[in-house]
């Protein structure tokens, strides 16, 4: 593709509507940043080569300049020494310096031609380079806006996991300290009167219930004398 080619491409390109559409917009912006800069490395390049070859027809048209002014006043020496054939034959060398500077000036005028159109050119990509660092910045903005959330949202998501974690353990620290106090409502405390009758009585027929197993064991009736 050649270099007018690809400058038309960029500068008629809506980057807005690439952007929006493509996939990895970031890589996009990076890739006609990269060609942008190409295009425009080449056109400076250009435009320098157009404006060295001017300055080199300026200095032919001005050597010819020179050299027709001269044979203009060998002309007129001639004139005044009345040799008229040998003005006539320096009027002829004025003639085709004049013819050469014509062709020269036409050169000139497309040469400045072409530079003007290279420096408009140069003016619009560097607009249009400008435009598409300013996307860059904005993505690259929005791309880190993006990772910050994300973070942020992991460390709500972790720190609700760690908080209901917490409510979690408080709660069954509480059960168990719940659990002991009703384990130490009675501890330490002297049984009753009752209690303790009713507690011998128990103690007395596990007794009974333990001599008749013996006796049992010995061949015995319950209630017979061992």
């Amino acid at each position: 593709m050649s270099i007018f080619s690809r400058f038309r491409d960029i500068v008629n390109s809506n980057i807005n509507s690439m952007l929006d559409q493509a996939e990895d917009p970031e890589k996009l912006v990076r890739l006609m940043i990269q060609e942008m800069e190409d295009t425009l490395i080449d056109l400076k390049a250009s435009c320098a080569g157009a404006i060295a070859a001017r300055k080199k027809v300026g200095r032919s048209f001005d050597e010819l300049t020179g050299r027709a002014a001269n044979w203009e006043a060998k002309a007129k020496l001639a004139i005044e020494k009345g040799r008229e054939e040998l003005a006539r034959e320096a009027l002829m060398e004025k003639r085709r310096a004049t013819e050469g500077l014509e062709s020269l000036q036409k050169e000139i005028a497309g040469l400045d031609e072409v530079i003007g159109n290279y420096r408009a050119d140069i003016s619009q990509l560097e607009e249009k380079l400008t435009t598409a660092r300013e996307k860059q910045r904005v993505l690259i903005q929005r791309h880190i806006q993006v990772q910050h959330k994300i973070t942020a949202q992991n460390q709500i998501r972790r720190a609700d996991a760690s908080e209901a974690l917490a409510r979690y353990e408080q709660f069954e620290a509480r059960v168990e300290r719940m659990e002991a106090e009703a384990s130490l409502i009675n501890y330490g405390r002297k049984p009753s009167l009752e209690e303790q009758f009713a507690q011998l009585e128990r103690d007395e027929e596990i007794e009974k219930e333990l001599e008749a197993l013996k006796n049992a064991g010995k061949g015995q009736q319950p209630g017979q004398p061992s």
